[in-house]
């Protein structure tokens, strides 16, 4: 759902006061846009301001989608719920400028997980009509136009994100999986500066988050990689690579 969705050369505005227009510029969604477009986005009534309590539900998992939605300041959690009861933790949503269920009111298919306020949020809700989506009748303004082509490189990006989980995944043990991903994440020094929570990397991997925590561990103890918070350090590459 997150993906790659933000413009990374965008500095983002946290403060809760900050101008919407200020955190559209942060978003992909908008990248390229000038004032004006961002302005005859927001001046469209398709495009409304929505607060939400901690733990209130933004979308329900099976409904159907009329909007996708753009983070302004909160964050929310996207989550499952398996068939025992047993909620999952798929990711998460905390940047202003994020993006989330553009997926699903493209493909126009019903929404597989919800998703929760994890704290008072604020979100950008932008409803169907907004886009043309292949209704030729329809003639749309110019920042509809630049929303659709800033979709279309917003959902290659996924793919590519996609391609490179699907190979962590393929990987044998867990710490195969810790490895391939670390490895396409690090500068060329061997650092690697995680910028998810210690949970999304457990779903990203799809393993509990116990397991990694666990293996994290055992990979500092046998001298492989030094992990202090959210920065990581390989120490022995040679040793790290044979894991590839």
């Amino acid at each position: 759902m997150s993906g790659d969705s933000k413009n990374p050369a965008c500095s983002c505005l946290a403060d809760k006061n900050a101008p919407v227009s200020s955190i559209l510029r942060c978003s992909s969604l908008t990248a390229g846009m000038n004032d004006a477009e961002i302005q005859e986005l927001l001046a469209s009534s398709q495009v409304r301001r929505h607060t939400f309590a901690p733990e209130e539900i933004v979308f329900y998992d099976g409904d159907m989608p009329h909007s996708l939605y753009i983070l302004l300041h909160g964050e929310v959690h996207i989550l499952k719920d398996t068939f025992s009861g047993r909620r999952i933790f798929v990711s998460e949503i905390n940047e202003p400028g994020d993006m989330f269920g553009e997926v699903y009111e493209v493909l126009k298919r019903p929404y597989d997980i919800y998703v929760e306020a994890a704290k008072e949020t604020e979100l950008l809700e932008i409803g169907s009509s907004f886009f043309r989506l292949g209704d030729e009748n329809k003639v749309p303004t110019r920042s509809a136009l630049l929303v659709e082509r800033n979709l279309m490189r917003v959902f290659a990006r996924k793919a590519y994100f996609m391609h490179g989980r699907i190979k962590v995944l393929a990987s044998g043990s867990l710490r195969e999986k810790i490895v391939r991903f670390l490895f396409q994440n690090m500068d060329a020094k061997g650092e690697i500066a995680l910028t998810a929570s210690r949970e999304y990397l457990a779903a990203y991997l799809a393993v509990t988050r116990p397991s990694l925590s666990r293996e994290l561990s055992a990979m500092q103890k046998d001298g492989l990689l030094e992990v202090a918070g959210k920065r990581i350090r390989v120490l022995d590459m040679e040793r790290f690579e044979e894991y590839l």
